[in-house]
């Protein structure tokens, strides 16, 4: 059992590793924080938390660096979150503020959450496999060109280019558009593709050539990024952190690439009481990851359907500061896709 005393102690090495990646000692404790206790009370105290396996030497006679169950324990304890300053509340609200799609306020939301927390950042799509056809659009590019657009309810927007086999003019893009409406508004993806191989049957046999080449399009849109995908960003960060790694860092950054892999650990992390979810090192083994740490929130979309995004970096990192972003960032993301 640790003592309130000992708690703190395993505070302040956690902070001072993060902040000089030096081992903490004893005296150095005593010297920058006010405990009012001798160096050997706090020695007497460090003891207690290596026998938990909650700090360790990494050296012989060095100072003590915080294990994964360490870092645990600290993220567990934490009362609160140091709330962003205002800088960075308006910093979130303007860079997201001025996106014009939703492809770009997520490839904007993990650049954004990799330059406050200095860790890799990561944001999971809304799926299209449980979205809802909102819109389709028919955009002449040339008489033998057009564009089709898919617009769902969770603010995607899948885009295709069709090749028409002859000349379109605008009325017969006009009807072909109010029928594809009128046929798959509100189905979802699956529903939606089976609707697409019969569309054909709803017009002249004069039209039916071009109506079959833009439902085979608008299939692959709606069957495209079924499966979940990731928007990352910040890889660079992980470079810049390669000591805290015992190997090549290299070897995480292709696992990191698995978006598979990530996907299945996002689904798997519970949601602590500050709305964020963390995993540390070991607890990550079975996914590559045992050096790291991932720190996730949820953000829904219009469609209410709820995603992720998060931050993944070496244990070594500020977990308050980074828990606080995260959490921030997923809440003003909700509201900025609530609003669409």
């Amino acid at each position: 059992m640790v003592s309130e005393r000992g708690l703190e102690v395993l505070r302040v090495i956690v902070q001072d590793y993060v902040a000089s990646r030096e081992p903490v000692g004893s005296k150095s404790i005593v010297e920058r924080h006010a405990f009012g206790v001798s160096a050997a009370t706090i020695r007497n105290d460090m003891a207690l938390l290596e026998e938990e396996e909650l700090i360790a030497a990494p050296h012989t006679s060095s100072g003590r660096i915080p294990t994964d169950k360490g870092y645990r324990l600290f993220v567990d304890q934490l009362a609160d979150l140091r709330p962003l300053n205002s800088a960075q509340r308006q910093a979130i609200e303007t860079f997201l503020g001025q996106a014009a799609d939703l492809d770009e306020v997520l490839a904007r939301t993990v650049r954004l959450l990799s330059q406050l927390t200095h860790q890799v950042a990561l944001v999971q799509y809304p799926s299209l496999n449980r979205a809802r056809v909102r819109h389709i659009e028919l955009v002449p590019l040339s008489p033998t060109r057009l564009l089709s657009v898919l617009i769902t309810d969770s603010g995607r927007v899948e885009q295709r280019v069709i090749e028409s086999p002859h000349s379109a003019d605008e009325q017969l893009l006009g009807d072909l558009r109010a029928r594809l409406n009128v046929a798959l508004s509100g189905l979802d993806m699956t529903d939606a593709a089976e609707r697409l191989r019969t569309i054909t049957e709803l017009v002249s046999a004069d039209n039916r050539e071009l109506a079959a080449a833009i439902a085979e399009t608008l299939i692959e849109q709606v069957l495209a990024n079924r499966q979940e995908k990731l928007v990352m960003a910040g890889a660079a960060n992980l470079v810049r952190t390669e000591e805290d790694f015992t190997g090549s860092v290299y070897l995480v950054m292709e696992a990191i690439e698995e978006q598979v892999v990530l996907l299945r650990l996002f689904g798997e992390m519970a949601v602590d009481q500050h709305g964020v979810s963390v995993s540390i090192g070991r607890e990550n083994a079975a996914f590559g990851l045992a050096e790291t740490s991932v720190l996730t929130s949820g953000y829904t979309s219009l469609g209410g359907e709820l995603s992720r995004l998060g931050v993944l970096g070496p244990t070594r990192m500020d977990y308050s500061n980074n828990m606080a972003a995260v959490r921030a960032v997923a809440r003003y993301l909700s509201r900025l896709l609530g609003e669409d």
